[in-house]
Formats: structure tokens, C-alpha cells, sequence
């Protein structure tokens, strides 16, 4: 395995000037992984939905938004995002597929019964995103190039999980997080953009911790490569902070986030990569039961005041899809 760099950095220090990712994990309430010991796959659809509504709203306000302007840019322009739709979901509102790839933005995987991948043999995983990627495709009219898996489960031990990747088409993947965490996290892996290749068949390979610089287009193209967006982190006192939305969003004021992501536009010259849920917009989510304290804290924190700081964020720094940064 070798890993490369991929160059998207920018040479201004200013943080308007930079486009960041915009990430959305469509998947509902009942689905998140802190919960799937409570409530088994089978149940889902007895439980009421509220994905489509919610989904429905963030791409209102993607809309509705005014992005800071930036004379490099057009005047005007709204920000665009990754949807990264689960197959399960799909399935069940196809409408709402065509209509996140109608308003502009980018239709990608995030497999098909949100399933953790260290719970799956290599042949388990490559059905579930094949799965979900021929329904997405099919819905979209468009090539699926990209992946995220549920809780961000690449980690060292399931590295195979790219090479299926690659063997399915993908272009990139965007499941890494290099930060150390009781349920996911990969603290030793690269914090930004890069090409990871393989020789096929070797997926157990020690994940190098040399990078190579090279040029992003002619490090891409080599075969059996794939891009990777890792989660984005602040480097503080010599650790990794997660900085990357979801839960970090909602614990942290607004302030600090706000702080720290803009340190990595200008210190770093980095665009980062922000990631939320439709559920996290939507303070109204049923109350699961049978969940641990920490669990139901993680989900339910500050729920109420989630739209309003997205809504603010959207404002403040300006936003692409991921699939750009490949061009």
C-alpha cells in the first residue's frame, strides 16, 4: 500500500476564498449506530420516519442561504453538498434521491443497512454497497464515485474495505478519522486528503506512515488508487481534535467551532470536511429506549439549536461537494 498527497490546498489565507466540503449523512434517528443494539433492522420501517422531511430541509436551507462573498467567485452562488444516502433509505423515498441530485448536489454511498463494517465478512460488504450503489445509480441517472461507511468504520483492521472499493468503482472515500474514540476512529491515519494505493490483495498491508508528495492529478489516475477525504481535526497540544460537525457541532459552542475551522483554512491552508445528519436538525426525534446515558447524551445534545448554527455556518464559509476536489 502506498499513500500519496492530494493536492487541494489553497494558496490564500483567506477563509472565504476557500471552498470546503459539505457532507450529509442521510440516514433517520433509528438508524444511528448507538441505538442498534435496541433496535433491530427488522423494525425500522414499524417506526415512524422523519429522514425525508428533514433531509428536505437542509436542501431548503442550501437554498436559501447567503454565502460569504468572495471575488474569485461568483456573486451569489449557493453552497452544494455530498449526500451520502443510505441504500435502505433509497428504497423507500426514490424521489427524494432525484431531488437532492436536482437541486445540484452530489448523490453518494453510504451503503445499504448502515451496518458497521468490522461486522461483515469482505463478501457481507461488497453485497451491501454493490446493493446500495445500483440503487443509487439507478434513481440518480448518475455514476456513484463515492463512499462513506456508517460510523466512519475504516480503521486499521478493515483497510480491505478500500480495496472492495475500488474493485466496485469508486473514485474516493470518505470514512476516515483520525482521532481516538471508544467506537471508531483511525489516530494514526493521514488528517488530510490523499491517494491511497494498493498492490489488490493485500488489503491487510500496514497503513504507511510515510506520505509522498506528488502532483493530485497524475497520483489519482494511477490504478487501484482511491482518493481519501479523512474527517476533518484541529492539531492541538499535539493531538487530534475532532472539529468535523455531528456531534462535535452540536456539544461545542458555535464560537469555538467557528475558531477552529477557520484556523484550518488559514494556518493549514487546508479546506475541511463537515459532515451532519438530517435527524440532527430536528429536535423533536423520538426518545429511544434501553439506551445508555452516554449514548442518548451524544444524540440528543443541543438538538434545538442545530439549524440555527448550520444556518450560520452556511453564511460564514463556503461549501462544494467532494467529487470536486477530484477535478
Amino acid at each position: 500500500m502506498e499513500i500519496h498527497d492530494l493536492n487541494v490546498a489553497s494558496n490564500s489565507t483567506n477563509s472565504d476564498m476557500i471552498a470546503n466540503a459539505l457532507t450529509v449523512d442521510v440516514e433517520d434517528y433509528f438508524q444511528v449506530h448507538a441505538f442498534s443494539h435496541a433496535i433491530r433492522m427488522e423494525e425500522w420501517d414499524s417506526l415512524q420516519s422523519r429522514v425525508e422531511k428533514n433531509t428536505r430541509r437542509i436542501l431548503d436551507l442550501l437554498d436559501s442561504c447567503s454565502p460569504p462573498r468572495a471575488t474569485d467567485q461568483a456573486i451569489g452562488e449557493k453552497p452544494r453538498a455530498t449526500f451520502f444516502v443510505l441504500g435502505w433509505i433509497a428504497e423507500r423515498y426514490p424521489e427524494l434521491v432525484g431531488e437532492i441530485h436536482r437541486r445540484g448536489h452530489e448523490v453518494a454511498c453510504h451503503g445499504y443497512g448502515h451496518k458497521v463494517i468490522s461486522n461483515q465478512t469482505r463478501e457481507e460488504f461488497a453485497e451491501d454497497v454493490k446493493r446500495s450503489k445500483e440503487i443509487l445509480e439507478d434513481l440518480s441517472g448518475n455514476a456513484v464515485i463515492g463512499y462513506r461507511a456508517p460510523t466512519y468504520s475504516v480503521r486499521k483492521k478493515t483497510l480491505w474495505a478500500l480495496e472492495v472499493l475500488i474493485e466496485l468503482g469508486f473514485r474516493y472515500d470518505s470514512s476516515i478519522f483520525p482521532i481516538k474514540h471508544d467506537v471508531y476512529g483511525f489516530p494514526e491515519a493521514h488528517r488530510f486528503p490523499h491517494i491511497i494505493s494498493f498492490e489488490m490483495g493485500k488489503g491487510d498491508a500496514a497503513y504507511s506512515s510515510q506520505m509522498t508528495t506528488e502532483d493530485s492529478h497524475s497520483s489519482h489516475h494511477r490504478p487501484n488508487s482511491l482518493a481519501e477525504f479523512p474527517m476533518t481535526t484541529a492539531r492541538i497540544l499535539g493531538y487530534n481534535f475532532p472539529v468535523a460537525g455531528g456531534g462535535y457541532f452540536r456539544l461545542l459552542p458555535y464560537s469555538l467551532n467557528r475558531y477552529l475551522l477557520r484556523r484550518v483554512n488559514t494556518r493549514e491552508s487546508k479546506p475541511f470536511i463537515f459532515y451532519i445528519h438530517p435527524w440532527e436538525i430536528d429536535p423533536g426525534i423520538p426518545k429511544i429506549d434501553g439506551v445508555g446515558i452516554l449514548s442518548r447524551f451524544r444524540t440528543y445534545v443541543n438538538l434545538d439549536k442545530t439549524e440555527d448554527r448550520f444556518a450560520r455556518l452556511l453564511s460564514e464559509f463556503r461549501f462544494c461537494p467532494l467529487s470536486d476536489f477530484l477535478d
